[in-house]
């Protein structure tokens, strides 16, 4: 009977990437690893009424609980939660403006993902670059930090002033990994091009205390740089399916990603798509997840502003 896993969600940690399991379990993910799961189909090594819902992506819920529903969710979603559950773990997160009481100091970032690709955002001060880890940051440089109004208005002033969005999707964060510069100063230009824009604007809170430009690379923490680095990735997993399997060497990890060089070439599994599922070791299987091509440079901003 295969022992089934079921994915909590990629974590950054101080020494990188650790894939976290359901009951506390955690597996770090060292580049040259072999990472390999099949997701479990039908009754397959259950017991009782649990082995009815294998086969089948379950919600993850909400806010430390359970779905009460046990809500079916779709194989391609990123968030892994039914409506319901999704709206509830929104309307508690700061994104959703809805914790002005917050008493803790944020900081305001300006990341950059390879060319043309600059966003603004903020993160709670004690997480220190751990949010700009699991973006897929690859350069970045602090702003100022503040309260969290006024991290926000600063965010937003810079969305309305200089045109700087706050999100930049995924698939963009992609198409442009096998495009980026060579050395970190290259890397490095248009995040310090847009903080000298930024600090030269009237109408900071004044709560909020600038940061000068500093900036911090993590492309070879990812993998994405210089003898490091592996091959392009040629396809990502479009989603997950009962009875799919897939396995590879660990090549390179940004973000949520995770580059593996599998028989087919190097695939990026985005972890995000793992959740809600139940696992179980895949062995020497090949790979047989739905895949789609990778895009090249598709939908990339046409520059800084």
């Amino acid at each position: 009977m295969a022992q089934a896993w079921k994915c909590a969600g990629l974590r950054w940690a101080a020494d990188g990437p650790v894939l976290s399991w359901v009951g506390g379990r955690r597996s770090a993910l060292v580049r040259g690893k072999r990472v390999a799961f099949r997701v479990a189909e039908g009754a397959e090594g259950a017991e009782g009424d649990e082995g009815a819902e294998r086969g089948v992506r379950i919600c993850v819920g909400a806010r430390g609980h359970a779905c009460p529903v046990r809500a079916g969710v779709p194989g391609r979603s990123t968030g892994a939660r039914c409506e319901e559950c999704a709206r509830l773990d929104r309307a508690h997160s700061v994104a959703a403006d809805t914790m002005a009481d917050d008493p803790r100091p944020y900081r305001v970032y300006l990341a950059w993902f390879g060319p043309g690709l600059v966003k603004v955002g903020i993160t709670a001060y004690e997480r220190g670059a751990a949010r700009l880890l699991e973006q897929g940051a690859v350069c970045f440089s602090w702003l100022g930090c503040g309260p969290l109004m006024a991290a926000r208005r600063t965010e937003e002033l810079l969305r309305a002033a200089l045109g700087v969005p706050d999100r930049v999707p995924y698939a963009h964060k992609r198409a442009v990994r096998d495009a980026l510069p060579g050395s970190a100063a290259e890397r490095a230009a248009e995040v310090a091009a847009l903080h000298a824009r930024a600090v030269a604007l009237g109408g900071w809170p004044q709560s909020l205390t600038p940061a000068p430009f500093h900036a911090v690379d993590h492309a070879g923490v990812f993998g994405l740089e210089g003898a490091e680095r592996g091959p392009a990735a040629v396809a990502e997993v479009a989603e997950l399916v009962a009875g799919g399997a897939i396995g590879g060497e660990l090549v390179a990890a940004a973000g949520p990603d995770l580059h593996l060089a599998t028989e087919r070439g190097v695939v990026v599994l985005d972890t995000r798509l793992m959740p809600g599922w139940e696992l179980v070791s895949a062995g020497g299987a090949p790979c047989s997840v739905p895949l789609r091509e990778l895009k090249r440079a598709a939908g990339v901003q046409d520059g800084l502003f």
